[in-house]
């Protein structure tokens, strides 16, 4: 059942079973509480809030790896994580234990399942999906403040996805990643830059859903950024093409805030959640 909290079949290939048992968690969180995913000494995580419950459970120091490191108020719908440990929990029991450890920080385990020991959150993983919200309207969130990035003009989604689409496939994006990005390569394949207009809880919103195997860093909300600007009517599709083939981080748009940016889902084959 997917979604559910679940045992992989034993026996079979890359099922062997380590002294350690090791547990593939689903995380969701909201963003806005912390300095980022990873850990840091002087400052609240969303990777240091799990180890610390974890460490409720067994006493002893933990270190758990995940399938993408998150900005400072960025949030998770479907990160992925994973853990080893020296008792043999029950996968529902492991996540009840670590919900009620990780109160009252915004984070919930929504899945766990036991994984072969050469399961990686981070290298098993085969893509990596992310939705970015962006209201468009003058009167100030509430119900959706920090969750979603607001410009007080209209958007024309038409254009946008125009842009979009010239990004789509295998490219050198030194454009758009961050100047600290410590990827050895800008080269990678977008998959899916998806925009849709909708009637959000909030207002008129426009959706970006972006899809690919892995990501340089700010590449997203560089994106979107950029591509408010064709919305906004300031840049052409052309301008997105030029910007692309620059290879110049200078000719990229505006960065967008992080609070729209929520980290989806992440895909595994097999996934450990879909398992019955």
């Amino acid at each position: 059942m997917k979604g559910a909290c679940a045992r992989l079949p034993s026996g079979g290939a890359g099922a062997t079973r380590s002294a350690m048992p090791r547990y593939a968690l689903k995380v969701e969180y909201h963003g806005a509480p912390f300095s980022g995913w990873q850990r840091q000494s002087e400052h609240p995580s969303v990777q240091g809030a799990i180890e610390a419950a974890l460490g409720k459970l067994e006493r002893r120091p933990h270190t758990i790896a995940a399938a993408g490191r998150t900005d400072a108020g960025v949030h998770g719908l479907g990160q992925v994580a994973h853990c080893d440990l020296e008792k043999d929990w029950d996968p529902f029991r492991l996540s009840e234990a670590l919900n009620f450890h990780l109160k009252p920080d915004p984070v919930a385990i929504t899945a766990c399942a036991v994984v072969p020991e050469d399961f990686h959150a981070r290298f098993s993983a085969t893509w990596r999906q992310y939705l970015f919200r962006l209201v468009t309207r003058r009167a100030p969130l509430t119900h959706d403040k920090g969750l979603a990035w607001q410009v007080p003009h209209p958007l024309d989604a038409e254009a946008m996805q125009a842009g979009a689409d010239r990004l789509v496939g295998r490219h050198d994006f030194t454009t758009f990643r961050s100047s600290i990005c410590q990827a050895n390569s800008a080269l990678r394949t977008l998959d899916r830059l998806d925009i849709k207009a909708v009637e959000g809880p909030s207002g008129p919103e426009i959706r970006f859903h972006v899809k690919a195997r892995s990501f340089l860093h700010n590449q997203v909300r560089s994106f979107v950024g950029t591509l408010e600007r064709v919305g906004a009517g300031a840049w052409s599709p052309d301008d997105v093409t030029a910007a692309l083939e620059a290879r110049d981080r200078a000719a990229c748009g505006p960065v967008c805030p992080p609070h729209g940016l929520y980290l989806a889902a992440v895909g595994y084959e097999p996934d450990p959640f879909d398992h019955n």
